[in-house]
């Protein structure tokens, strides 16, 4: 728990207003929060390695027997940890409370339309779809766990509906992407790649806004979207998507799944003071020097961690 005082000073260095989104009622996530590592349990961890690097095109910077790290060509941060637990069933189709996608975000568009073209020279199925705050493909990995891979437009090319975010699930031209590529070839996820979003399948709208809003301090971005709840910080078109797509239950220690994803706040106290507004609304957070854990209602676990 973090001091009266120092929690007072967190919530009144923000800004009050934005000029979109519905700002968190109490206490609001720091404009540079982003996205950190994903965890994800996987049955076979060199066949997961395989998949990684050569179709997403990221590359193990630390490994041992049952874990392994991956990061963007030539970055040091982390973007996945594969851990195997042997013998664990894919993920199911019909999806699980936990893991819907995460998304790796690319720094251009030509970097979207080089992946794109090295998918089909592999002859690799994809979907796709144009959300007009960005342009995204989607995959799944040998376990069933769902992948987005997108690039952003630029925010003034956002459009708003009065204090709403406007996306939408269109159809995207592959073609004009992989144009944008100039043809050249894909060497990877290159430096710049981060984590963007992570989005993930909720019992019930209301409490996933209750943990998420008015708990952990996110500002809600879309709402009228059809069973989804799309929330940011710093007015991102969203680090968190949340949606009532999936039947449940949860999933369970003998099947692929998100084990945790990271929630990264510039510092210590940043970090310290959202798990205080957690407690504080009666979530259960527990402390590990600065790094802080909490499971949503459903028991997808986050950790809240400070980047420096």
């Amino acid at each position: 728990m973090v001091s009266a005082e120092r929690y007072n000073f967190q919530m009144s260095s923000l800004p009050s207003t934005l000029p979109y989104g519905v700002p968190a009622p109490t206490y609001r996530l720091p404009d540079a929060t982003h996205v950190g590592a994903v965890h994800l349990q996987v049955a076979n961890l060199q066949r997961s390695i395989d998949y990684y690097e050569h179709v997403i095109g990221l590359r193990v910077t630390a490994r041992d027997a049952a874990r392994a790290t991956l990061t963007a060509q030539g970055e040091a941060r982390p973007l996945v940890e594969l851990h195997e637990r042997a013998g664990v069933s894919p993920a199911p189709r019909r999806g699980v409370y936990g893991l819907y996608h995460f998304a790796i975000l690319l720094p251009s568009r030509a970097d979207l339309g080089r992946l794109i073209a090295n998918l089909a020279a592999m002859g690799l199925r994809m979907s796709a779809a144009d959300h007009l705050v960005s342009e995204a493909i989607y995959l799944t990995d040998p376990d069933g766990l769902g992948i987005e891979v997108y690039c952003d437009r630029p925010r003034d090319q956002w459009d708003v509906r009065g204090q709403e975010l406007v996306m939408a699930t269109e159809s995207l031209d592959l073609m004009e992407l992989v144009r944008a590529g100039d043809e050249l070839s894909w060497e990877g996820a290159p430096a710049g790649t981060t984590m963007g979003h992570v989005h993930l399948h909720v019992g019930n709208i209301e409490e996933g806004e209750a943990f998420y809003h008015r708990a952990l301090g996110f500002d809600k971005m879309v709402w009228s979207y059809p069973g989804a709840l799309f929330l940011s910080a710093g007015g991102y078109h969203h680090h968190l998507g949340t949606n009532t797509w999936s039947p449940g239950p949860a999933a369970s220690e003998e099947q692929a799944r998100l084990l945790e994803w990271e929630l990264v706040v510039p510092g210590a106290a940043d970090a310290a003071a959202a798990a205080d507004s957690l407690s504080g609304a009666g979530y259960a957070v527990e402390a590990a020097g600065t790094l802080w854990t909490v499971r949503d209602p459903w028991g997808t676990r986050l950790r809240i961690a400070p980047s420096a």
